[in-house]
């Protein structure tokens, strides 16, 4: 069974600052986390100078001539195409293919494109220019590309030693009703996964997902609540004792405001299942000094900001895990640094189960929950051009402005428009200043697609003048 690891399950039976068992955070110790920081910028450098060296024997001085941009369009796997197109639309990335002056190509992308006055600064340049890259991320996972297949070494020996050959990764999906949640289980789990992450959403009954999502769940499966950082009238503490009566239950991400640090050190303290900063305000500094999480989230990092707070979170024993959204490209490299990073054995997410087509021809599918991390030079990836271009010209069809339905159990109706390019407002939907929702209130909802009807017409039209409507 893949779990949270051995060290967040101690740290969390040993809750509390003041426990005598717990190492207390010193000014010597933050000293030593600075000093870990810097003894990890140096080491690397040097790591990186030896791969430079064998490099140069095969090649000449590697330069970046030019990088193709490629806007695609990737369509959802099928059984949960419904839910993910009513929270999101169709899914575009970049795809980044970096060309040099020898037959050596790498591979990168992102979420959007680069504007050209940041592609131009890599043109003429040479990949190893961009040791721990703090300008692009996409960009960077492609100089990284190169920079090991240049030295003939897999991606993770560029930065430092393999702490694990093996990296957890969790599955990710969006909060739905419970019988879709439980299918998001049963596909999941059949596809070698152990953990799921999902937003929990007030328009949803969190304990009516989780009956419903045990009930199919095979033994050992876990499932990731992400709170979105509050912004629900409930009683945080109530309620995360609540959902980790679940046997499924298996951690808890962002579950107050990002800003109450406190709060969170005393809510670690009281809950029994870990929990996980991931917007952390300070940067996961003083947040580390208060112990005010059992794991961090390192969201979009770029990769020298991911290298010190690695470095940080090695000195305090602190688990972690980096969080990239993407397709094979992203999760490769994001497998690459866990394997490197010595603290990072907590489950990543970056979401490339959901898709069902990729530019490249390898697929990282886990066993039991884990990767099995690449050992060809560089990412360990071939560009499939012929789906590269073939995703580019997909066009796929837009999902519509949409009703949400939600019928509480004493009859009352309530209605809000959903916006696919709004979907924040699905997880917080006190973003509009309407109203204050609950997690376990108890009712239903159901998506009301535009029919054509005179009903929809009606309520659209007193939705886009009231806001919401409750009767």
């Amino acid at each position: 069974m893949h779990d949270v690891d051995d060290g967040v399950r101690k740290v969390c039976r040993n809750k509390g600052c003041d426990d005598p068992t717990l190492p207390r955070i010193s000014r010597r110790i933050l000293m030593a986390g600075s000093a870990a920081t810097a003894a990890l910028s140096i080491f690397q450098p040097r790591s990186i100078l030896r791969a430079q060296e064998q490099a140069e024997k095969t090649h000449r001085r590697l330069k970046i001539t030019d990088i193709e941009t490629h806007e695609i369009t990737v369509p959802y796997e099928d059984w949960i195409a419904y839910e993910l197109n009513h929270f999101y639309g169709p899914t575009r990335r970049t795809i980044y293919v970096v060309r040099t002056n020898s037959d050596l190509v790498g591979l990168g992308e992102s979420g959007s494109r680069e504007p050209d006055a940041v592609l131009s600064k890599y043109i003429g340049s040479s990949p190893f220019d961009w040791v721990g890259d703090e300008t692009s991320l996409g960009l960077g996972i492609a100089m990284y590309d190169l920079m090991g297949q240049a030295a003939g070494v897999p991606v993770y020996k560029l930065f430092g030693q393999k702490h694990r050959s093996w990296v957890p990764a969790a599955a990710w999906t969006v909060s739905t009703h419970p019988k879709r949640m439980a299918n998001a289980v049963q596909k999941f789990s059949a596809r070698g996964y152990t953990w799921m992450k999902y937003h929990l959403s007030p328009f949803e009954n969190v304990v009516d997902q989780m009956e419903a999502m045990q009930a199919v769940a095979p033994k050992g499966f876990r499932i990731h609540h992400d709170l979105t950082m509050g912004g629900t009238g409930d009683h945080t503490f109530e309620l995360l004792e609540e959902i980790s009566k679940f046997r499924i239950a298996g951690c808890f991400e962002d579950p107050l405001p990002e800003k109450d640090i406190e709060g969170y050190a005393e809510l670690r303290q009281r809950c029994r299942l870990p929990i996980l900063y991931h917007h952390a305000p300070l940067g996961a500094g003083f947040e580390t000094q208060r112990r005010a999480a059992d794991g961090y989230i390192l969201g979009h990092a770029r990769i020298g900001d991911a290298i010190r707070h690695a470095g940080l979170f090695a000195q305090l024993e602190l688990p972690f895990s980096l969080q990239n959204v993407g397709g094979t490209i992203t999760r490769a490299m994001t497998v690459h640094m866990q394997a490197a990073f010595k603290t990072a054995h907590l489950h990543f997410n970056s979401d490339s189960e959901t898709w069902k087509a990729d530019v490249v021809k390898e697929r990282l599918e886990p066993v039991n929950g884990l990767i099995r991390v690449p050992e060809h030079p560089g990412l360990g990836l071939t560009l499939d051009r012929a789906e590269l271009d073939r995703l580019k010209s997909l066009k796929l069809t837009e999902q519509p402005r949409w009703i949400i339905k939600t019928r509480y159990a004493n009859g009352t109706m309530m209605y809000h428009i959903a916006d696919p390019h709004d979907s924040l407002f699905m997880v917080r939907p006190d973003k509009r200043r309407l109203v204050t929702l609950n997690y376990d209130a108890p009712l239903t909802t159901e998506y009301w697609d535009p029919d054509g009807t005179p009903a929809f017409r009606h309520m659209f039209q007193r939705l886009e003048t009231e806001g919401m409507v409750l009767e």
